[in-house]
């Protein structure tokens, strides 16, 4: 149902924020301190569709404190919840039984990670959710934003929230709410990586026309609680190589923090070409090297998620404002890759739009262009920090993952020391990840070792670990546009590697009882990672929110 064609009650906001993550509540607070420290008023709301502010947050995580330090220079003394300082900081190269350590000295300065923290960024977000109500900050969890407004100029006014009561069949059911429409002077996208509205605005305000394609990975993460013998306070590992071959960009953290919890990620680049490759099976099959094994073995699996990850750095960050808004955080991908960070990247662009919109609604504007954030970004350390490591993601995309690290090693040695010079220029991505996959018949299949329960799992168990829920009465949010090119393309030339990049069981080819196959969308087990709406060869599944509060209930994570 379009906005325009329901009416709904309306609440007008001098700025409306989509997502209660990082990015979103740096913005909503960073508003009212402002406000604080001139005497004016001015009115916020921060929409999250996750059932409370972090139920939807996933990182791996070491956290950057650069940006807390400007927001809450005490951050410390006010209970912030990064809880770990880093203490041993170990880079490996893994091969099938073994590992070469790299010498800290020949890591490029932005990739140490001692000054940072480790800690779960669901629980820094919900600690910054209470920093902002008491600041007068409205947070409304539970409110999926569906759709948009807008003015009659056609500049975004405000957004669709809370339309639940949709069944099945597309048709209102005795529990149906049309949502509300909250409207704001500007609007703040900080929706995470591959949004639904972001997605919507950068494809109608044409954002990302000067822009490459921007590159994505999936993180798939465990968090464990270790034997005492097994742990190791404030052990930060990174590693890259096995199981994955040369060709296939992608690697791994281990991080020790808090009341023994072990964070155990894998990250795959969703550039690959082997349609047979699945990132969760890979996940499985590294937990048994023994530099990971050796951690965790005797321990609690915790809980299980993945999200998406923006890797395109520089070259892929679109056009940050839009008539009537912004998009900040990873809404516009500001992950730094070399350094698997982002977090800090996000809470300082939220905190530049904030500035930019609370000047602009102190000097009565609407809806128009915010352009003093993209100014101040340009002027920003974010924007420093991303241009030193331009050239990391192609540089292993088009070397390899030996090759292209030594070089990466040597263009961020040289830019750090002639700074942001490169020998390379500034280089580009080309393909988006859904046209990087190949054909099933130019791949041989995978074999992957059964799960054995105790270190490895399967894909159904493993999402009963992210405690997903969604309403079993609703359409499914994940809309195929024709399920006749679904069969023919990605099943009949890709073998059907829906089944496989999905971390979730989303997705299968099942027998349709007269010999054929039929696509099942398993939508409720949806982690709302979004590797579908990426990966999909043909671009022909589209990931919509489904109504509020559903999704995964990450804990700790």
């Amino acid at each position: 149902m379009a906005a325009e064609a329901v009416e709904r009650e309306s609440m007008d906001f001098d700025v409306v924020i989509v997502g209660a993550g990082p990015a979103g509540l740096s913005a909503a607070i960073r508003l009212k301190q402002l406000a604080a420290e001139t005497g004016k008023d001015i009115s916020v709301v921060v929409l999250e569709k996750g059932s409370e502010v972090g139920a939807h947050i996933l990182s791996g995580a070491v956290m950057d404190p650069r940006a807390m330090n400007e927001l809450f220079p005490n951050w410390k003394e006010e209970g912030c919840p990064f809880e770990t300082a880093v203490q041993h900081d170990v880079f490996k190269i893994l091969g099938p039984e073994g590992a070469i350590s790299l010498p800290n000295f020949l890591l490029p300065p932005a990739l140490h990670n001692h000054g940072m923290y480790i800690g779960s960024l669901g629980n820094v977000t919900r600690w910054l959710a209470t920093k902002a109500e008491a600041l007068g900050v409205d947070i409304y969890p539970g409110f999926a934003c569906s759709d948009l407004t807008y003015r009659e100029d056609g500049s975004v006014k405000g957004v669709v929230a809370g339309v639940v009561g949709i069944g099945k069949d597309g048709e209102p059911t005795a529990d149906y709410s049309p949502g509300m429409e909250l409207n704001g002077k500007y609007v703040l996208i900080a929706e995470g990586v591959r949004g639904s509205l972001a997605k919507r605005i950068i494809r109608e305000f044409k954002l990302d026309k000067d822009s490459q394609p921007q590159k994505f990975g999936i993180g798939i993460k465990e968090l464990w609680q270790v034997k005492p013998e097994n742990f190791r306070p404030g052990y930060v590992q990174h590693t890259f190589g096995w199981p994955l071959d040369n060709k296939t960009g992608g690697g791994s953290f281990l991080y020790h923090f808090g009341d023994r919890y072990v964070s155990v990620g894998f990250v795959i680049h969703l550039n690959y070409k082997n349609p047979w490759l699945s990132p969760f099976e890979e996940f499985q099959r590294f937990k048994h090297h023994p530099d990971v094994a050796k951690f965790l073995q005797g321990g609690t699996r915790v809980s299980y998620g993945s999200r998406a990850i923006t890797e395109g750095g520089w070259q892929s960050i679109p056009k940050l404002t839009f008539p009537g808004g912004a998009l900040i955080g990873c809404s516009a991908g500001f992950v730094n890759l070399p350094r698997i960070k982002g977090s800090h990247n996000a809470m300082k662009t939220g905190m530049l739009a904030a500035e930019a919109a609370f000047e602009a609604v102190q000097d009565g504007r609407q809806g128009d262009e915010l352009k003093a954030y993209p100014e101040t970004f340009e002027a920003s350390w974010v924007a420093k920090e991303l241009k030193q490591v331009r050239n990391a993601k192609p540089l292993w995309s088009k070397w390899g993952t030996l090759l292209g690290i030594g070089l990466t090693g040597f263009d961020l040695w040289v830019n750090t020391l002639l700074g942001n010079f490169s020998f390379f220029g500034t280089l580009k991505h080309g393909k988006t990840d859904a046209a990087s996959l190949e054909p099933a018949a130019k791949h041989k299949k995978i074999a992957y070792p059964k799960p054995d329960g105790v270190l490895s799992f399967d894909r159904l168990t493993s999402v009963a670990f992210s405690f997903t829920n969604h309403g079993e009465d609703q359409p499914p949010h994940l809309k195929v546009k024709d399920l006749e090119l679904q069969k023919k393309s990605e099943l009949g030339v890709f073998g059907g590697p829906s089944n496989r990049y999905c971390p979730a069981g989303v997705y299968e080819w099942i027998d349709d009882g007269k010999g054929d196959k039929k696509f099942q969308i398993n939508a409720q087990n949806c982690v709302h990672c979004k590797t579908c709406d990426i990966k999909d060869p043909n671009q022909n599944i589209n990931w919509t929110t489904p109504e509020g509060g559903g999704g995964p209930n990450y804990p700790n994570m």
